[in-house]
């Protein structure tokens, strides 16, 4: 009897695949073999899972593990974080450091996927050395995304701004202020005044707009768009307090700028 089991979800798992799919839900698996008892499939799904032929990246959800990453024993999460939001019926978008390799700033590799979703927090998962780190937020607006296509359809993604912007303002994620201009300093590429909208000057704090409006004004020399950062935070009448350029740092005593109010308290250099 087990080996009927096997065979049969092996089967079905096969046609899946021909069909286009890399992953499946196990609510879905237990629709479509109902002669099958929930616990004779999850015998058969750990006997496959063993196999290395599938493996679970969420509690019942399963990615197919297709020959050319056999070796590596999991998918990369470009082909399968869209599918999985979707199970888990969130909304989502890939953001930071991998969101500005999408946009071709890629000298700095992640050791982790970033994923912005909303509350309740999601915990960070670990499979086969591949790292999911969730970022939990309180709204996410579509106008500030834009669909990347992958090898098994789209992928949501921080749009150049955001990215930048949420760059400095989770910094501590990536590995700190220098890491984020290191990016930036290649995002900027993409990024141009007209992404500089109202509906994303409001929707950002204040402080990363100060923050990423000096380093690139006064580190990356991105002249026109720190201006332009600047003419839209004073139509928006928004108030520049004094802030430290790093947050965790000390705040007494040190050169201020004062048209972005910065407190510099650290000194900052990109890898190039």
């Amino acid at each position: 009897m087990k080996q009927t089991e096997e065979i049969k979800v092996r089967a079905w798992i096969e046609k899946l695949q021909a069909n286009g799919k890399n992953a499946f839900a196990l609510e879905i698996l237990e629709k479509e073999l109902p002669n099958y008892s929930a616990i004779a499939l999850k015998r058969a799904l750990n006997r496959l899972s063993e196999k290395g032929n599938i493996i679970s990246v969420f509690k019942g959800y399963y990615l197919i593990i297709t020959p050319q990453y056999t070796s590596k024993g999991i998918l990369p999460p470009s082909l399968y974080i869209d599918g999985l939001m979707k199970h888990l019926d969130r909304p989502y978008y890939v953001g930071l450091l991998n969101a500005a390799a999408f946009h071709g700033a890629s000298h700095q590799q992640a050791q982790e996927f970033f994923i912005f979703t909303l509350l309740p927090a999601l915990r960070p998962t670990q499979k086969k050395g591949q790292k999911i780190n969730y970022i939990s937020i309180s709204e996410i607006n579509p106008i500030f995304l834009i669909d990347i296509k992958t090898e098994m359809g789209y992928l949501k993604v921080s749009n150049p701004i955001l990215t930048a912007t949420d760059l400095i303002q989770f910094e501590k994620k990536i590995g700190g202020l220098n890491r984020a201009a290191t990016v930036l300093e290649e995002l900027v590429e993409k990024i141009n005044p007209e992404q500089i909208t109202n509906e994303i000057i409001n929707r950002v704090p204040v402080t990363t707009w100060q923050r990423l409006g000096f380093i690139l004004e006064n580190i990356l020399e991105q002249k026109e768009i720190a201006n332009t950062i600047f003419r839209k935070l004073q139509e928006h009448q928004k108030k520049l307090y004094r802030i430290p350029l790093k947050a965790s740092g000390a705040k007494n005593n040190f050169e201020t700028d004062e048209r972005w109010k910065i407190s510099i308290n650290t000194t900052i250099e990109t890898d190039f």
